[in-house]
């Protein structure tokens, strides 16, 4: 290890490595990809008949880019085959080096981000991002599209030219009419896990490098998809840098677009058609699951998954191995008064998935914040419990710019009536929404958890439970400050508004998230490893949730699963 760290950093650099980026990065170079060469030695004839050539072969690309995402890398590995095993032509685009910045870097690789904005990723991550994904996917047989060789001078100096026009006002730029822009400050938010840049002395440098990349991603992919001969592109998420501008440029070449997302239950992925999950989870139209009536069963698993939540006990992810759920405990650390109303407040992280989303009633998650202190200064009557989401400091990514402190500044002495659970808390976040009167949320999909056991909801963000029957959803911030003029609601959800949410919440955590059973969780990195030793699970009939998932790309049915 010590010797890679001198090779990348140099033996004097004053660069702060995380341990377990480092060990993630280590695992990116070798045993975390799988053993395509294994898997497809112990299959005999099969995959020389999956690869045999046929005209009417249709066409698909992953383009995720970055090789080094090792979840992105495993499953898309593995669509590949599968998609192979059912008559597609499939193909991959990679970054070979080539981006000013992407996906793989943020800050916790640069401790001091200065050395990223003169020098890249080049330097540091590339050698051990393209060089293993290209040697895994041409063991596989199957066709590497280099970012590089799509491009030419005239590309390259167009990408710079518009990185430098761009800086002047990012959110709008836009290249050959896409949001090229847009998917770059998510990019650069991301690399400083901050929801803006201001105090980064080397902010604008950042969001230079990934303007150019944002357009070099762009440009690639519509040369390499104006023919119109792919029938559909599938990557991870469907935003930052690369993912985004390449789903862009797809889109904008009529090639129909499939974005996925490790889901939160455990060996459960989401696919979505168009667009990131992000958008259409919130556009998705209830016609899906609002004519559904729960069986018993249903309805036992569901409540019994819910139940879950509050330990990750059938989930991905966890942020607390021993939650408190002792409520009084929790309300008395926090100075909560017994007798007065308690309105709940949840926060999501401020830098993720930083888009835009037209039905807003505030311009970010900060400024709604501070704005519903204001508010809850007035109104002595109520108290208001703010719980800052665990994931700032327990997530994958930590963030640089934490809420409370951001609240600190704001307000150096809180209102009395209002209190704080910090993101390193171990108090219950379901124990102490439980207890409240209601609960006002932005973007946390926990809004789908607390209706569904009839706890009144407020949406002022982009909540995937919004615009669902189930939540109140005012259209404007006049509108949102009269919602919180009525409360306390001093009552519950009624039964059917609870039954509605609970429908919503059974075709979101069942239905929308769809099983892949052959996909294991691990400790470390990458969280789920292909649990394959030979093709067999992956030929049509096998697996019911990645027929559908391959149906959906190839035929363009809905992402939609009948346990």
């Amino acid at each position: 290890m010590k010797s890679l760290l001198h090779r990348a950093f140099g033996a004097n650099s004053r660069l702060r490595i995380v341990k377990r980026r480092v060990e993630r990065h280590l695992r990116a170079r070798g045993p975390g990809y799988p053993d395509w060469r294994a898997i497809i030695g112990a299959s005999g004839a099969t995959w020389a008949q999956a690869l045999a050539p046929r005209a009417d072969k249709p066409r698909v690309l992953l383009g995720t880019d970055v090789g080094s995402h090792l979840p992105a890398t495993s499953l898309e590995s593995v669509l590949g085959a599968a998609l192979a095993l059912r008559g597609a032509e499939v193909e991959v685009l990679l970054c070979d080096e080539l981006l000013p910045a992407c996906l793989a870097a943020d800050a916790t690789w640069y401790a001091n981000p200065q050395r990223f904005a003169m020098r890249g990723p080049q330097a540091d991550l590339c050698a051990d991002c393209y060089r293993p994904a290209e040697r895994m996917y041409a063991a596989m047989g199957l066709k590497v599209h280099r970012l590089s060789q799509l491009l030419d001078a005239q590309d390259r100096a167009r990408a710079a030219e518009f990185a430098r026009a761009a800086l002047e006002a990012p959110s709008a730029a836009r290249l050959d009419g896409m949001a090229a822009g847009e998917h770059a400050i998510a990019g650069a938010l991301r690399f400083f896990a901050r929801a803006d840049l201001e105090g980064e002395p080397t902010g604008e440098a950042v969001l230079a490098r990934y303007l150019e990349a944002s357009a070099l991603s762009l440009l690639g992919a519509q040369k390499l998809l104006r023919d119109g001969s792919f029938e559909c592109l599938t990557l991870h998420h469907g935003i930052y840098v690369p993912q985004g501008p390449v789903a862009e440029a797809a889109r904008a070449a009529g090639v129909r677009v499939v974005t996925w997302n490790p889901a939160y239950r455990k060996q459960c992925f989401v696919f979505s058609h168009g667009d990131t999950y992000h958008h259409t989870l919130l556009d998705e139209p209830v016609s899906h699951w609002e004519g559904m009536q729960l069986t018993a069963a249903q309805e036992k698993s569901l409540m019994k998954y819910l139940e879950s939540r509050s330990i990750g006990s059938y989930d991905w992810i966890w942020f607390h191995d021993r939650p408190n759920f002792d409520r009084d405990a929790i309300f008395a650390r926090h100075g909560l008064r017994s007798g007065v109303p308690i309105i709940g407040l949840l926060t999501n992280v401020m830098w993720d998935a930083q888009l835009h989303y037209p039905a807003n009633v505030f311009p970010g998650m900060l400024p709604w914040i501070l704005e519903t202190i204001r508010y809850f200064a007035g109104r002595p009557d109520l108290q208001l419990l703010i719980r800052i989401h665990p994931a700032e400091i327990r997530g994958t990514l930590p963030s640089r710019q934490r809420i409370d402190e951001e609240i600190r500044k704001a307000f150096p002495s809180l209102p009395p009536n209002v209190a704080v659970i910090p993101p390193e808390s171990d108090a219950s976040t379901y124990v102490a929404m439980g207890a409240c009167d209601s609960v006002i949320i932005y973007g946390t999909k926990t809004g789908v958890e607390l209706t569904s056991v009839g706890i009144p909801v407020i949406v002022a963000g982009e909540a995937w439970i919004r615009n669902k029957g189930v939540t109140i959803d005012p259209p404007t911030r006049a509108d949102y400050f009269r919602a919180l003029d009525a409360l306390p609601m001093r009552r519950r959800m009624s039964d059917e508004q609870v039954a509605r949410a609970r429908r919503y919440a059974y075709h979101f955590f069942f239905r929308r998230m769809i099983p892949l059973e052959f996909m294991e969780p691990q400790k470390g990195w990458p969280p789920y490893r292909p649990a394959l030793t030979d093709l067999a699970p992956l030929l049509p009939g096998r697996s019911r949730g990645l027929d559908l998932i391959c149906d959906g790309i190839l035929s363009g049915k809905e992402f939609v699963f009948d346990p």
